[in-house]
């Protein structure tokens, strides 16, 4: 599989780690940075190329990591058709691609180690999308979101919404 790797400065080293464990696997990698932990630089930055990369179809899935991940993970999701999950456990990452049809994967290098970075990054690649019907609508839903189309909820919406004063 080909996989789009990016991180900021705060996460270079779990990308190194990453990236070699990604090689180990027989993954090509396409890396798009940092290149030290030295210099500061932004990690919306590393989403977009990662998200950009995985978008036009040159990898597969994506992987990106900063500080904490969420920041990386809010940037990547404000590129339509990318579903970006932070994940810190085995059974997100491999449910946000079975379920959700997750195609980026954000970790947060001061928030677990690199061993459980492995341990997810294997489980995020190993996953495929269920293509079960109710997963199915709910992704239809979200790409209508990213387009705009939802501006008011179903007829049929077990949702309430009060209006506004």
């Amino acid at each position: 599989m080909r996989i789009a790797i990016g991180a900021d400065h705060a996460g270079f080293e779990l990308k190194e780690s990453t990236r070699e464990f990604l090689r180990q696997l027989g993954h090509e990698v396409l890396d798009f940075g940092a290149h030290s932990s030295t210099i500061p630089d932004d990690y919306p930055d590393y989403a977009e190329a990662v998200g950009r990369v995985v978008l036009d179809g040159r990898a597969e899935r994506g992987i990106v990591i900063c500080g904490s991940g969420v920041g990386a993970s809010v940037a990547a999701n404000k590129l339509p058709g990318i579903r970006a999950g932070l994940c810190h456990d085995t059974y997100s990452a491999h449910q946000g691609v079975e379920h959700d049809d997750m195609n980026v994967l954000v970790l947060g290098s001061r928030v677990i180690g690199s061993e459980l970075a492995h341990e997810l990054v294997r489980s995020f690649l190993a996953a495929r999308f269920s293509n079960e019907e109710r997963h199915v609508r709910r992704l239809a839903k979200v790409r209508a979101l990213e387009a705009g189309c939802r501006r008011n909820p179903p007829a049929d919406s077990s949702i309430q919404s009060t209006p506004p004063p």
